[in-house]
């Protein structure tokens, strides 16, 4: 397999995969969200009109949630194909159908127009962007781990991480953008077709640097060394050599899902069900965590790597809870700092930058792309598909239940490192079973 020096620097090919895998998926997560932002409006669209606000909110909900639980079967379907036909592809397919679903979205009918027809096409085209979406993520960092040298695997998978928040950052700028510039009648017409139309754009864009990007050396040597008949059985070498690794996996996502979910997505409308705070201020704290999100995660994918991961996972973890908790005695309190309180969050937050570099590490190059996909798909439909639920419920009765949700996951975490500290060595990234 491929061998490079753990002193060698980044060439200049290594820097423009990082820069295209980046910004793709950057775009990704813009793509992903859109629906998040546009839930009532686009629930208004494709459904018969109910005078209900609550029946409205779930409805959106259930099709945002319909995305998540599409992920597990796209990763397992193109993980298995990225294993056995090479990563290039299957990220060029994801990008495209990407694209593609959301251009889909945008020239949808209505249910005016067309009844229920019209909510069916727009069930399906989610449902078959969310099983691109689903091995987009771990083939990000796959890519990027494949490529770059060993002593840059975590800031690099950390660099892929950091661009999902700067998708959701952007996200919230073009949605205040755009509803400070559309009515809300405008938007109901045919204005909800901008963002979905954005979105495609931005999505084939990345297309046009795809002659700079390489297929991943580790999978050109794996093809020329493995008899085919071995490539060819990733699940059936999964199962056999890989069962510890996937409950690893699953309890990895589960810390990356659930701080993602909560403190990115789910935090500001969880807040607002049991504060009162200013909502300019409010809205401007939540968007600064985001940016201190991204710092976080590239801070520790600087300080992490294979020697010191459960040291790190371990403090970070305790850092995290101490902050979520100090976050809601501070709401508590009135609020007055929350704009610290916020950039401190998003800052701990940021330790899901460091975990995927042990993520890719887990697998063996033969299984890595099927192994992440499965473990990390399945358990981000079960965390997307029922936090968002059963938190909005338990927050109505107790007011500190995302703290607590959070501080179970921190606890998580210290196990994690605790394991992960007393583990002899890792896997080499360019093992093969």
């Amino acid at each position: 397999m491929p061998s490079r020096s753990q002193y060698e620097l980044m060439s200049s090919k290594d820097k423009n995969t990082v820069l295209f895998v980046c910004f793709s998926s950057a775009v990704a997560f813009f793509d992903f969200l859109i629906y998040l932002y546009m839930a009532d409006i686009v629930s208004a669209t494709f459904f018969p009109i109910s005078i209900d606000p609550a029946v409205i909110r779930l409805q959106g909900l259930g099709l945002f949630a319909v995305g998540y639980l599409a992920r597990p079967l796209g990763g397992v379907i193109f993980g298995r194909y990225g294993d056995i036909k090479g990563r290039k592809p299957v990220l060029l397919c994801s990008i495209l159908v990407t694209g593609l679903t959301m251009l889909g979205m945008a020239c949808l009918p209505t249910y005016a127009q067309w009844g229920l027809v019209a909510p069916a096409l727009f069930i399906f085209l989610r449902l078959i962007q969310g099983m691109a979406f689903g091995v987009y993520t771990p083939l990000a960092w796959i890519f990027i781990a494949e490529h770059v040298p060993r002593q840059y695997l975590s800031l690099g998978c950390s660099y892929v991480t950091a661009s999902f928040y700067v998708g959701v950052l952007a996200c919230n700028a073009f949605f205040i953008w755009l509803t400070g510039s559309m009515t809300p009648e405008q938007l109901l017409d045919n204005g909800w077709r901008l963002p979905f139309f954005v979105a495609a754009a931005l999505t084939f864009l990345p297309l046009l640097a795809w002659r700079l990007i390489k297929e991943s050396p580790f999978f050109i040597e794996l093809r020329d060394i493995k008899p085919k008949k071995h490539i060819n059985q990733p699940f059936t070498l999964l199962f056999k050599h890989c069962r510890q690794s996937i409950f690893i996996g699953l309890m990895l996502t589960l810390i990356i899902s659930s701080i993602s979910t909560v403190i990115v997505l789910l935090l500001p409308d969880l807040i607002e069900l049991r504060f009162t705070l200013n909502g300019d201020l409010f809205n401007f704290s939540h968007s600064l965590g985001i940016v201190f999100m991204i710092f976080g995660c590239i801070f520790y994918g600087i300080i992490s790597n294979y020697q010191n991961f459960g040291k790190i996972l371990i403090i970070g973890s305790l850092l995290l809870i101490v902050q979520m908790f100090a976050f809601y005695y501070h709401l508590q309190a009135g609020g007055d700092y929350i704009l610290i309180m916020y950039a401190l969050l998003g800052f701990f937050g940021g330790i899901v930058g460091m975990i995927p570099a042990i993520f890719v590490l887990l697998f063996p190059t033969n299984v890595r792309l099927t192994g992440m996909a499965l473990s990390y798909n399945i358990m981000y439909g079960i965390v997307g598909g029922l936090v968002p639920f059963g938190l909005t419920y338990a927050t109505m009765f107790i007011s500190f239940s995302p703290a607590l949700y959070i501080a179970f996951i921190g606890f998580i975490g210290v196990i994690m490192g605790l394991y992960f500290y007393h583990l002899p060595e890792f896997k080499r990234i360019d093992t093969i079973i």
